[in-house]
């Protein structure tokens, strides 16, 4: 009976507050990804060897971009984050996806996923996202990737910067999301390209 007594005044004195907790930020209506240009088509099998494959390794990025919120640069040394936009992941894996499958449908190449542990590519590619957000002065979406190339039996480690801007008319998430899926797939194309057959 005392037990009862008190799981109910319990259960009164939590009413008031049930209203008032909030776990986290409202989520918006909907979240931002990126979709490939060119994306890989169903149904024919691609075979390879290790020779030939391209393994792409979790990318970095610089420390602003590890947040699913969209960046908007604001000269040299300001930054903010675009109301209302938010990335479905972070922009270095969401990137990495997108150059996985460009690589694969613009040179014929296999990329493995990154859990293949038994496959040991002898191409790899790796690198930093150092743009990937609205350049708000320039009205532009820009997105930066500094990547690095290495090959089995080779000394030598290539780098190579490569950026797209593409302009930005209206400064909302929906066009904003538009614009940086157009110059990650361009610059994801000049990756692919560069890697070649």
């Amino acid at each position: 009976m005392i037990r009862s007594r008190l799981a109910c005044l319990a259960l009164i004195a939590a009413l008031p507050l049930a209203g008032c907790v909030r776990f986290g930020a409202k989520p918006p209506a909907s979240l931002m990804t990126l979709a490939a240009t060119q994306p890989l088509a169903p149904g024919n099998a691609i075979s390879t060897d290790d020779a030939h494959a391209v393994a792409v390794m979790p990318l970095s990025a610089v420390a602003v971009l590890g947040t699913q919120r969209v960046l908007v640069t604001d000269g040299a040394t300001e930054v903010a984050y675009l109301k209302g936009g938010l990335w479905a992941a972070a922009p270095a894996v969401l990137f990495r996806s997108l150059v996985a499958e460009t690589i694969t449908t613009r040179t014929g190449r296999v990329v493995p996923g990154p859990r293949m542990l038994q496959s040991q590519p002898d191409t790899r590619l790796s690198g930093q996202v150092s743009s990937f957000g609205l350049d708000g002065p320039g009205h532009a979406a820009v997105v930066t990737f500094d990547a690095a190339l290495t090959r089995e039996g080779s000394p030598t480690l290539q780098s190579r910067r490569f950026s797209a801007r593409v302009p930005v008319t209206v400064e909302d998430p929906a066009h904003v999301a538009t614009a940086i899926n157009q110059a990650a797939n361009q610059v994801a194309a000049e990756v692919a390209d560069w890697i070649g057959r």
